[in-house]
């Protein structure tokens, strides 16, 4: 029976799904437990991401012939390579776009929360992409640190919401300091707790009484609730923020087309991904649709922000919001 923390049912059911990457080193580095990887998994050199993956796209420049695997060279998951490295430049884009509005409400706050996801999305590239050799240290490294990075990010749209509040004035110490300092204690917390599950640093974070369940509570609140939780009181404070304190309407359409493309983009990617994968014979999975619907909702989320606060101080003439 699946129990709360289980990675199991996700790394065998949804293909690349990154933080499979820590357990496929776990598993492989104790020799009672390789017998756990078996079909697709047996062969670090041309296994997936995943444990046991119903389908998976095998690692790239190796040789497929398989069920649902088609035949030929794996070309790695090239959909989400492509998709992340446009996506890249798109958010560079907004990186660029919120430096400009020098007068507007929260621009270093969101600057930071562009920069942060920027980031995510060469770790993603390289995680989910199948590049590397499954089980090695160099992919362990960087999924640690990409749990780290997602895990930050979510503090950081979480403070976003509560310096639009303007209870805090933004870009000063008293907003940057717990901003920055709260992202490095969850990125710190979290790239820790993933290098503890994979290398075995402690063993209160190694393998439960039942190695194949895969389990890691502190992992899995850290990468699938807290990123929830955030979510829901970001929507929740600029929900109140739009339409109490501001009055307006048309700024909240952006806020929730944003929360549907985030919505979608979970479906995608745990729902789509394994009918996208044998569908398309192991060449592609859901998780560049994820991609593209993630990214389209932080460009939403930028567009939200631009259309709440000013460009100028020359349009700037009284406080964003009534006292």
């Amino acid at each position: 029976m699946t129990r709360f923390g289980d990675f199991a049912p996700l790394c065998r059911n949804t293909p690349s799904y990154t933080w499979c990457n820590l357990f496929y080193r776990q598993l492989s580095s104790d020799s009672s437990l390789r017998n756990i990887l078996t079909g697709l998994s047996s062969d670090a050199n041309s296994a997936p991401v995943g444990i046991n993956p119903v389908c998976g796209i095998a690692k790239a420049g190796t040789t497929i012939d398989g069920p649902h695997q088609g035949t030929g060279k794996s070309l790695g998951n090239i959909a989400n390579i492509v998709i992340c490295a446009v996506s890249m430049l798109v958010i560079l884009g907004l990186i660029v776009g919120s430096q400009k509005r020098k007068a507007a409400v929260g621009r270093v706050e969101l600057r930071n929360l562009l920069v942060i996801y920027f980031l995510t999305l060469p770790f993603q590239l390289v995680t989910t992409g199948a590049l590397l050799e499954q089980g090695s240290t160099a992919l362990v490294a960087l999924t640690a640190i990409h749990a780290g990075l997602v895990a930050a990010f979510f503090w950081a749209l979480l403070m976003n919401a509560l310096i639009a509040t303007q209870k805090i004035e933004d870009g000063t110490p008293a907003a940057l300091v717990p901003y920055f300092l709260f992202c490095a204690a969850f990125f710190a917390g979290t790239t820790y707790i993933a290098f503890d599950i994979a290398l075995g640093i402690t063993t209160a974070l190694g393998p439960s009484s039942d190695p194949s369940e895969l389990r890691s509570i502190p992992l899995f609140v850290l990468t699938s609730i807290w990123p929830a939780v955030a979510t829901i009181l970001y929507f929740a404070i600029m929900a109140y923020i739009v339409l109490a304190v501001l009055n307006e309407t048309r700024p909240m359409w952006y806020y929730i087309l944003s929360a549907g493309l985030f919505v979608l983009s979970q479906l995608a990617w745990f729902l789509l991904g394994k009918v996208i994968c044998e569908g398309s014979t192991s060449k592609i999975d859901g998780s560049f649709v994820a991609t593209i619907l993630e990214t389209a909702a932080v460009g939403m989320l930028y567009l939200a922000w631009r259309s709440i606060t000013e460009e100028s101080w020359d349009d700037y003439p009284y406080p964003m919001y009534p006292s």
